[in-house]
């Protein structure tokens, strides 16, 4: 008796292992099957910035082409709000299923981790770098009525009523804050800052002369520049753009070499041969004349940084904007 009993137990164990086995070889064949067919519907790109300002209209130049590419309408859901980590949390928490990717930037993915104690992502593994798309300096325009052209001008006047005067930023806590910070910190003024939720909001602001300086990329920026509405008075990198325009460095100032930097990136977990598939789509669209001249008319300049390079740069990055902002002394309750 003892003995059949056993013999049968083994047979169940036996027959229950191979149940097993099946339902994961099929689990793994549907993983497979629902991989290699994607994708079979739109994709949704995160933009955790609100539209009009320089990273919604960097995705808008991609759009069309990396549609044609993956053979799926692109979805743009702008999710401004905290310095781009609003956005940036949700794409995180989304369904790592390949039909949810979202840009990322310099602001959301180096300096956040800096100066965000709670910060709800961690970009070293709530993520799957898909690549890069490109590089853009930083500017900074005053109004006209500040009545300066250079940065010689703007010291002076900012020794006689740097409280009177307020810049502007697309958030607390983003890169162009922090370099407004650094800037006061350098040369000893005392500005008010104004944060604003985007780019957009802060341009109507700088427009109408509610604030006088700001810290930004050329993407939004240049227009306004060259019909006269705003003034430009420096870069951290030339930009041929503005081909006129002297650098920083030029006119004596050392320390604003900054430059922004976009790029892609799905939730962490997200099939390896998904990631790939659209990394080759971003890559594809990227050597596209068109797609390359119109990013260049906004100032980005194409670095087609694949994968691990771009998670290579997050980390590097992140280490500098955490010295610039624990020297700021700026962070985020």
């Amino acid at each position: 008796m003892k003995f059949l009993a056993q013999h049968l137990c083994h047979k169940l164990a036996r027959v229950a292992s191979v149940t097993l086995f099946c339902v994961a070889s099929g689990s793994l064949s549907v993983a497979h099957a629902a991989t290699s067919d994607w994708p079979t519907k739109p994709i949704t790109v995160v933009v955790p910035f609100p539209a009009g300002g320089g990273t919604d209209l960097i995705i808008r130049v991609l759009q069309p082409s990396l549609s044609r590419h993956l053979g799926q309408p692109i979805v743009i859901d702008n999710r401004g709000g905290a310095g781009g980590t609003i956005g940036s949390t949700q794409l995180a928490r989304s369904r790592a299923d390949g039909y949810t990717v979202g840009l990322v930037t310099t602001s959301t993915h180096a300096v956040a981790p800096a100066i965000y104690p709670k910060l709800g992502y961690n970009v070293q593994k709530d993520f799957s770098y898909a690549g890069l798309i490109g590089t853009t300096p930083y500017l900074l325009v005053a109004t006209p009525a500040m009545g300066v052209d250079s940065m010689v001008g703007l010291q002076d006047k900012l020794k006689a009523s740097s409280q009177s005067v307020s810049y502007g930023s697309v958030g607390k806590g983003t890169v162009s804050h922090l370099m407004g910070e650094q800037f006061q910190r350098q040369f000893g003024t005392a500005m008010i800052h104004v944060p604003y939720r985007g780019a957009a909001p802060a341009y109507t602001d700088l427009l109408g002369g509610q604030i006088q300086l700001m810290f930004d990329n050329p993407v939004g920026l240049v227009p306004y520049v060259r019909s006269g509405k705003i003034k430009a008075l420096a870069t951290t990198a030339a930009t041929p753009l503005l081909p006129e325009l002297k650098t920083f460095e030029q006119q004596g100032i050392s320390g604003f070499k900054q430059q922004l930097w976009y790029g892609v990136a799905f939730p962490a977990q997200t099939p390896p041969a998904i990631v790939k598939r659209f990394s080759g789509a971003l890559q594809q669209t990227l050597q596209e004349p068109e797609v390359a001249k119109a990013l260049a008319d906004y100032g980005v300049t194409v670095v087609a940084e694949e994968s691990q390079a771009m998670a290579a740069r997050v980390a590097r990055d992140a280490k500098y904007w955490a010295d610039v902002s624990a020297a700021a002394g700026v962070s985020m309750d």
